[in-house]
């Protein structure tokens, strides 16, 4: 085994202190932090944690807003060689309790804010033993659970910085559960930082931007693409709360953003609202992000700067690019990087030829820039980890010149009348009607067996469009089977906390109304 270095992470922070520590490493709305005052909290709150028991190896999840306690609370956790374990704070009741139970965890630290959350959970989970809690608040009793007081702990001398491998888990993010129950991704220490090198490199991030991101700390967006990007650059990173659209561009001209990253149909309600005059008021000169809209290059010459696409997963890893001033074909996600090997397997188990679509395989040259499997899984592990190919379960083409392009999910395929149907192309061609904004296809059960095809629909703000107008619309777009049996019109679809479309509670919803109607 390779000797032990210290923490990657806090390598790099060490570096930064050096270079310019009074330069800003993190803006939030109400506060903003230098290299030197974030890295002071850090170690204060690592002093502290180690003086009541954390331990290096421990998993110990957190509950907290984005805000600088909780940037804070990460690199502690990472200085004393503990396994951070953001919390999505949307989740409530029995999706809570089995993240937290699937930690295996003693203790979590939460905000105040959310401590009645955390509490209404503890009946559920019998191995938590502590709870401490940062900001001001009423501390609950409950047998057998301690509630303290991040200020009120015990502050010794500041820790060392505990020795890791690269590939000693540094942290586990939860999947939004769009498809399923939420999961436990492993990342590793050489993951965070080798990701963002490579974000940082391909999408063109200097040491003299400020990258804003409008997404939570417990998103692969805002901890590896925003904060751990900015850290290994020397840039600053700024994150807003939530994603507002009404609030977007006052927010990019607060924080003096130079680049943001975005995701799902964030740009889709920027593009969305009214031409204003303000519209070029910023010092934005590149976004980055994913699915790229069919209005790109609407958008770039409204707002004045390009966008780049690429493709990965929190899972494998990002592992496409685009490059700013290069050109790619429309609908391409970008080419492969050098630190990656990328294959297309077909149903069949053989390779996919050049136009053929076939389920996305990766494996990066350095294991460390993937995922160490999902806790406490090693079954679907096994089944999505050979020989250190990651079967993603997408689908994807490559072209002549090797851009890779973007089919869909493997499991978001509907199945009907012998033919496998792409959702993915059933809702890019409905959305190409003027009066819808959004469409999500999904399939249903059919008394013909198999599947029927049903698309859930938002109409932008204004139009009317109706059943059959759209069924009309389809005809001559799309392949008889794959138009659509069932449209279901809905004021906005139903979402993950990362923006994506929860199928699972479109089917849900779709047999609530055929079981309404049967009663009616």
């Amino acid at each position: 085994m390779a000797e032990r270095d210290r923490g990657l992470a806090w390598a790099a922070l060490e570096q930064r202190l050096l270079d310019n520590a009074e330069k800003d490493f993190l803006r939030f709305h109400g506060s903003r932090a230098s290299y030197r005052t974030f890295a002071d909290l850090a170690m204060d709150y690592a002093a502290r944690f180690v003086r009541v028991g954390v331990a290096q190896g421990d998993i110990v999840p957190t509950f907290f807003p984005n805000s600088l306690p909780a940037a804070a609370s990460w690199f502690a956790l990472m200085r004393l060689g503990a396994v951070w374990a953001p919390i999505n704070t949307e989740f409530r009741g029995e999706q809570l309790a089995r993240a937290l139970a699937m930690t295996g965890a003693r203790r979590i630290i939460v905000d105040a804010r959310y401590l009645d959350v955390i509490a209404g959970a503890l009946a559920a989970l019998p191995a938590i033993e502590e709870v401490i809690v940062h900001g001001p608040a009423k501390l609950p009793a409950h047998p057998g659970v301690r509630f303290l007081r991040i200020e009120d702990l015990p502050r010794g001398n500041v820790p060392a910085i505990a020795k890791v491998d690269a590939a000693d888990v540094a942290m586990i993010q939860f999947t939004s559960g769009s498809t399923g129950v939420s999961k436990a991704v492993q990342l590793s220490h050489g993951y965070l930082v080798g990701q963002a090198r490579l974000v940082t490199k391909y999408f063109n991030m200097r040491a003299d931007d400020v990258v804003y991101c409008p997404f939570p700390l417990y998103h692969w967006d805002a901890t590896i693409g925003t904060v751990m990007g900015a850290l290994v650059t020397g840039a600053t990173a700024a994150l807003a709360d939530r994603f507002s659209v009404s609030r977007f561009w006052d927010d990019v001209r607060t924080f003096e953003a130079t680049m943001f990253d975005f995701m799902g149909a964030t740009l889709t309600f920027l593009y969305e609202r009214p031409p204003a005059p303000q519209d070029r008021d910023h010092k934005v000169r590149l976004a980055w992000g994913l699915p790229m809209p069919e209005f790109r290059a609407a958008f770039e010459a409204r707002f004045g700067f390009p966008l780049l696409e690429g493709y990965g997963s929190t899972e494998g890893g990002v592992c496409v690019f685009q490059e700013i001033g290069k050109t790619y074909p429309k609908g391409s996600c970008g080419k492969l990087a050098p630190e990656f090997e990328l294959r297309l397997i077909k149903d069949d188990g053989g390779e996919a030829a050049i136009g053929e679509v076939g389920e996305i395989v990766t494996r990066p040259r350095d294991p460390t820039l993937m995922m160490s499997g999902y806790l406490n899984m090693p079954e679907v592990n096994a089944e999505l980890i050979r020989d250190g190919w990651y079967y993603t379960g997408d689908l994807g083409r490559f072209d002549a010149e090797g851009n890779l392009y973007f089919a869909g999910r493997k499991k978001d395929i509907i199945r009907r009348r012998g033919e496998n149907i792409s959702a993915l192309e059933i809702e890019r061609e409905i959305e190409r009607h003027p009066a819808v904004l959004e469409a999500a296809a999904f399939g249903v059960p059919s008394p013909f067996t198999e599947e029927d095809v049903a698309v859930a629909v938002v109409a932008r703000p204004g139009a009317n469009v109706s059943e059959s107008e759209l069924k009309a619309f389809c005809e001559g777009r799309m392949a008889r089977y794959m138009q659509p049996e069932h449209i279901v019109f809905l004021d906005a679809l139903p979402k993950t906390p990362t923006e994506k479309v929860a199928k699972p509670e479109l089917k849900r919803l779709f047999a609530a109304r055929v079981e309404a109607r049967a009663r009616a």
